[in-house]
């Protein structure tokens, strides 16, 4: 990977960035998706962003393992292969603009719809409180398959599921403790399950990983940052920023 100084220096914003948002701000890995598709060409920054993430995730799951429903992720998995392996058909077959528009487009579609339940919950309870646990109404059985497809296809065509776990890990109204585990392992196992694909289209290789290595330190220091900063935040506070990153990732890709 040849950059200039000031590109590096973006990459290891990239990279803290990464890190932050595997243990501690979910939805601020869109920053770093949105970087790299700046530093190189999109198809080549999905591929090399993957192994990060998974350097994440692994520090992600020792922190947060015990926390993790893995009820919900029984619901998830099957739709998510589904997910990646038509992701892996597509991405031969969109470019990077379609991509992006059809991405930012379901991120905010499925926001809209979370945040309309959220409101009708708080209306019917009528005592003027805002909160994702316990009032937003139940979804329907149609729910997690759709979320495990859609999040198998963005995370295969751009690493963009994050949004679109945010969506769900806080419909299924999670504390924060629990929405973090449950979310480590979730995207730890399908970002492994991303690699073979990604090998195949040759989007990793020996000299992809080796820029890896350069940034991994940048990487765990943003996930130990990001458990620090974990504990320090309320859960109403962590739920609108992780819903507020969702929004701007979602216009980010559109526009």
């Amino acid at each position: 990977m040849h950059l200039e100084l000031w590109q590096w220096v973006l990459a290891v914003v990239a990279a803290l960035a990464i890190g932050l948002a595997k243990t501690g701000i979910s939805g601020l890995g869109m920053l770093a998706v949105v970087i790299f598709a700046n530093l190189l060409p999109a198809r080549q920054a999905s591929g090399f962003v993957l192994p990060m993430l998974v350097f994440a995730d692994v520090v992600a799951v020792a922190s947060y393992r015990r926390h993790a429903q893995w009820s919900y992720l029984w619901k998830l998995f099957p739709w998510t292969a589904l997910g990646v392996v038509a992701g892996y058909f597509a991405l031969g077959r969109i470019d990077d603009r379609q991509a992006k528009v059809l991405i930012g487009l379901i991120v905010l579609s499925l926001l809209g719809l979370h945040l309309i339940r959220r409101a009708q919950a708080k209306r019917e309870r009528g005592n003027g409180s805002v909160g994702a646990v316990g009032e937003v109404p139940e979804h329907g059985v149609w729910f997690a398959p759709v979320i495990g497809v859609l999040a198998g296809f963005t995370t295969l065509v751009a690493n963009a599921a994050g949004p679109l776990m945010v969506i769900y890990l806080l419909a299924m109204r999670l504390p924060k403790m629990e929405y973090m585990g449950t979310g480590a392992y979730y995207f730890l196992l399908m970002n492994l399950f991303k690699v073979p694909f990604m090998v195949n289209l040759g989007l990793i290789d020996a000299h992809s990983f080796r820029g890896n290595l350069i940034l991994l330190p940048a990487v765990i220091v943003g996930a130990l940052a990001g458990r620090v900063i974990l504990q320090r935040i309320d859960q109403k506070l962590f739920e609108n920023l992780a819903l507020g990153l969702a929004a701007a990732a979602g216009l980010k890709l559109l526009f």
